[in-house]
């Protein structure tokens, strides 16, 4: 369980699915769309649901961003609505607000407006990014021992491209890699040598005193 606040503004699939994941994270989650009937639908896991037009300043002023700990913009189909939406929250000075992009140029214009993470949407992306939320960059969780942990996590933005070799986890991170998930491939003895991709995560087993750090970066 977390003890965390978010706000997912637009309902359709893949917004609705980070609702659905953070609420079962245990966040306190506000839906908000102008369509009842999607806001309907997300009744029974969302903390609160609203109707209000991303695009009112006004409206989405008295949304309260400014307490969150993170807003989802899930929503593409009204460029100008994604695009007032990431501008919004970052003058709210919320802290970490992710994006949906329909395309690359799409990623550009909101990585330019501040958005600290975009994804192309998709039903898997949407439960990947409320555990992003919802734990930092843990996905999955085991507990070997009293002291080791085995946890997934998402490989950090200054990792992709770099080989397992250059990048000496072992040595500057306290922590082994076991495998490397891309996609529905699990690649267990990663070859040391290549390039980690962006969207990989690596399952590893780490020193429960090195999991807060791993959490916090």
């Amino acid at each position: 369980m977390i003890n965390k606040s978010f706000a997912v503004l637009g309902l359709g699939k893949f917004g609705e699915s980070v609702v659905r994941e953070l609420y079962e994270a245990g966040a306190d989650v506000l839906a908000v769309d102008r369509n009842k009937e999607r806001l309907q639908s997300v009744a029974d896991f969302a903390t609160y649901a609203v109707a209000a037009d991303i695009e009112d300043a006004e409206a989405v002023n008295a949304l309260g961003l400014s307490n969150m700990d993170g807003v989802v913009i899930a929503v593409t189909e009204n460029l100008n609505a994604s695009i007032l939406g990431t501008i919004y929250a970052k003058e709210a000075g919320v802290p970490y607000v992710a994006a949906k992009a329909k395309d690359e140029t799409h990623i550009r214009i909101l990585r330019k407006l501040g958005a600290d993470m975009t994804v192309l949407p998709e039903y898997e992306s949407g439960i990947r990014i409320a555990r992003h939320l919802a734990t930092g960059n843990i996905l999955n969780f085991v507990e070997l021992s009293a002291n080791i942990r085995m946890v997934e996590i998402s490989i950090r933005r200054e990792w992709e491209g770099h080989s397992l070799l250059e990048l000496d986890l072992r040595r500057k991170e306290r922590i082994n890699v076991i495998a490397i998930r891309n996609g529905d491939e699990v690649i267990t003895n990663p070859d040391p040598r290549q390039p980690l991709e962006d969207g990989c995560s690596m399952l590893i087993t780490v020193d429960k005193k090195d999991l807060n750090r791993l959490v916090k970066e």
